[in-house]
């Protein structure tokens, strides 16, 4: 369960692959970021809480607010779509961590379907009378995993990404995270 929710491609693995090119710590410090807001649901979960976001006032609130993050983060990839990846390390841009950790948490805390999965999730693990703990740690220990190596994977086959292919590798990201945004808010209208 815990690969079902780090694998499936959205906007964090998008957003971590675009990141994990330029350096590997920063693809990192995305997952991580995703992954507490992860913990933070799975808490929710723990001490009976996560039924009160099930209200469609909060879902569409989150869905408005995760639409317009990603149209955002789809414009700052398409804006910088150009940028070399063959740079030499001194030359990268460093970004903040703590800004890429909140980067990656505030993207996963505000999608409706995160919500959706441990709903899901909780309803799944009460209904098979499962070990909560033994069933959190494998899903944790699993999203980890995803997180630490799916960037180091990216970041190791950069070089075979020539500058042309980066182009379109980022336009297509942006225009994937350009269209879960417009899905999210295309919900609330429709």
């Amino acid at each position: 369960m815990g690969l079902g929710a780090a694998v499936p491609l959205g906007p964090i693995n998008i957003l971590i692959m675009n990141e994990a090119i330029k350096k590997y710590k920063n693809g990192v410090m995305i997952g991580l970021g995703a992954m507490s807001s992860d913990i933070m649901y799975l808490s929710l979960i723990v001490f009976g809480l996560i039924s009160y976001f099930n209200h469609p006032y909060i879902l569409n609130s989150l869905s408005l607010f995760g639409g317009a993050f990603l149209i955002y983060l789809a414009y700052a990839i398409f804006k910088n779509r150009d940028t070399k990846i063959g740079t030499s390390k001194g030359s990268v841009k460093d970004s903040s961590y703590i800004k890429l950790y909140a980067k990656g948490f505030v993207l996963t805390a505000i999608n409706p379907y995160t919500i959706g999965f441990w709903l899901s999730v909780s309803g799944y693990i009460a209904g098979k009378e499962l070990d909560p703990y033994i069933t959190l740690f494998g899903m944790l220990s699993s999203i980890l995993l995803w997180i630490t190596l799916m960037p180091y994977l990216v970041h190791r086959t950069k070089h075979k990404i020539s500058q042309s292919v980066s182009h379109w590798i980022s336009t297509a990201s942006a225009l994937i995270l350009f269209g879960f945004g417009v899905v999210m808010i295309g919900k609330l209208v429709l």
